[in-house]
C-alpha cells in the first residue's frame, strides 16, 4: 500500500526489485520477463527489470517520439495478425483480420544520459478507427486507424512482433486478483486511517490465499474457481446443527451437487493424526491414559505417545453416503 494520492509508477523499481528477488530466491532458472503496463513506462521499472537480468515488455504512451515513428512506417511492412473475430483464410494461409503490427527498432529514454538509454524494439498494432468522424464529401484529417504500441528488449529470434503483440494483449493474472479481491474485501476500505487500512488489505490477502488454497484442495470446477464462488459453494455450506451424545452433528441435504468437492476438502484438511515424538523425549508407559496426557500439559512437558499406541480417533467423520452427516 502506497500513502496518499501516488501515481501508478510511483516505488515501481522498489516492487520490481523484490519481486525478481523473490523469484531468484525460488530457485527459477530460465529467462525473465517483466511485463508492464503503459503506467510503469519510465526508466525506474524498466532499469530495476534489467539490473534484475530480465527483459521487458512494456505498453508505451503516443508521446511524440512515438508519434513519430508511426509516421515512418510504409503501408507494406505491417503484417496481418489473429485478432478478435479474425478468419483463417485457407488459400492464401493468411488470418483474415482488422489488425496489423509491425517492428522497429528504437532506443526508449532517448532524452536521458546515453547509459540509461535503453535499446530495443518498438511494436504498433493498428486497428480500424470504429467510429470514424469523417462524412460524406468531406474526408477525414487524420489517420483512419487507432494506433497501439508496445516496448521490448527481447530479441526478435526469441519473439518475433506476432508472438510479443499476442503475450503482450493476455491479461495479467495480478488483475484477476485484484478483480476477486474488490469483488470482496476491497470493495471500500474500512477507514480514513493508513495503519487500519494496511492491517484491512492485509487480512483480504490472507483470506483469498485461504479461499483458493481450499478451491485448490476441493480440485473439480472449484481448482480455477473465484473466491466469490468458493465462499458461496463451499465454505458456505447449508447445514442444520445437532446434538447427539455430547457430540455437534452437521446434517447436510441429500442430493448435494458439491458434495465431491467438500469431501476432497474435508479429507485433505482432516487427515488422521500423526504420532507425537520429540528427539529428547522417551516413550513412557506413563503416558497413555487421558490423565497422564492432562497431568503433562499442565506441567509443560512434552507428551508423546509410545510406539504401539494407536492415534486416537478424531472427533470428526467425513461424509457417510446414506445419511450424509459430519460430526464435530
Amino acid at each position: 500500500m502506497r500513502k496518499g494520492p501516488a501515481n501508478s509508477d510511483r516505488g515501481a523499481n522498489k516492487f520490481v526489485t523484490e519481486a525478481l528477488g523473490t523469484l531468484k530466491g525460488t530457485g527459477t532458472t530460465g529467462p525473465v520477463a517483466c511485463r508492464f503496463d503503459s503506467a510503469y513506462y519510465g526508466y525506474p521499472a524498466v532499469s530495476a527489470a534489467l539490473a534484475g537480468y530480465a527483459d521487458v515488455t512494456v505498453m508505451v504512451r503516443r508521446d511524440t517520439a512515438v508519434k513519430h515513428a508511426f509516421a515512418q512506417i510504409p503501408e507494406d511492412a505491417w503484417t496481418t495478425i489473429k485478432y478478435t473475430n479474425a478468419v483463417y483464410e485457407e488459400d492464401t494461409h493468411t488470418w483474415v483480420s482488422v489488425a496489423e503490427v509491425v517492428e522497429i527498432e528504437s532506443t526508449a529514454f532517448s532524452s536521458r544520459k546515453k547509459v540509461e538509454q535503453v535499446p530495443g524494439r518498438l511494436v504498433p498494432r493498428r486497428i480500424p478507427e470504429l467510429n470514424p468522424t469523417a462524412t460524406e464529401g468531406l474526408p477525414t484529417l487524420f489517420d483512419t486507424h487507432r494506433f497501439h504500441a508496445l516496448f521490448t528488449t527481447i530479441d526478435a529470434a526469441t519473439l518475433d512482433a506476432v508472438a510479443a503483440d499476442k503475450i503482450n494483449r493476455k491479461n495479467a493474472r495480478i488483475e484477476q486478483v485484484n478483480a476477486d479481491l474488490k469483488d470482496s474485501a476491497l470493495v471500500h476500505l474500512i477507514s480514513g486511517k493508513f495503519a487500519a487500512n494496511s492491517a484491512w488489505l492485509l487480512c483480504a490477502v490472507m483470506a483469498y490465499n485461504l479461499a483458493r488454497t481450499a478451491g485448490i484442495l476441493a480440485a473439480g470446477q472449484f481448482a480455477k474457481a473465484r473466491t466469490g464462488t468458493i465462499r458461496a459453494r463451499i465454505i458456505t455450506i447449508p447445514a442444520r446443527t445437532a446434538s447427539s451424545a455430547r457430540r455437534i452433528v452437521l446434517q447436510l441435504p441429500e442430493a448435494w451437487p458439491c458434495q465431491t468437492a467438500v469431501e476432497h476438502l474435508f479429507t485433505a484438511t482432516h487427515a488422521p493424526p500423526q504420532v507425537a515424538q520429540h528427539p529428547s523425549t522417551q516413550p513412557n508407559r506413563r503416558n497413555q491414559g487421558n490423565e497422564n496426557v492432562e497431568h503433562h500439559r499442565q506441567r509443560g512437558r512434552p507428551f508423546v505417545l509410545p510406539q504401539n499406541a494407536q492415534p486416537p480417533k478424531s472427533g470428526i467423520q467425513p461424509f457417510s453416503q446414506p445419511n450424509r452427516w459430519i460430526e464435530v
